[in-house]
């Protein structure tokens, strides 16, 4: 794996953007699909994926020996790792492309299965 950088974040976070503007252009629908698909996957998608580096950042926080001890510091890892368990619960995001496939098929409310629900 390559060292992470500043700059390869910002690469990722431009072409997240990229995708954005991309998906304001009205897009086919089946190819805007497949390219969102891997962002809301229920195991390595966005939210999933954002949650775990809120928790490991917090992890690297509080154990780290030059961070002071203080109530205030407890207060912003107990901030990072609310917004984690916040982040995770999207990871249900999922559904709704597989709601959105159902719907632009043609699929019927009543065939749909609600296994996420």
């Amino acid at each position: 794996m390559p060292a992470l950088t500043p700059d390869t974040i910002r690469t990722l976070t431009e072409t997240l953007a990229d995708l954005t503007d991309y998906l304001r252009e009205t897009p086919d629908l089946d190819e805007a699909l497949a390219l969102v698909e891997p962002l809301l996957d229920e195991y390595t998608g966005l939210p999933v994926q954002f949650a775990d580096t809120l928790r490991a950042l917090a992890r690297a926080i509080q154990e780290h020996p030059d961070v002071p001890r203080t109530a205030q510091a407890d207060l912003l890892i107990a901030e990072l790792r609310t917004a984690a368990w916040e982040q995770a619960d999207q990871h249900t995001l999922h559904c709704a492309l597989d709601d959105l496939r159902d719907l632009y098929g043609s699929t019927t409310a009543a065939e749909r299965c609600c296994r996420c629900r």
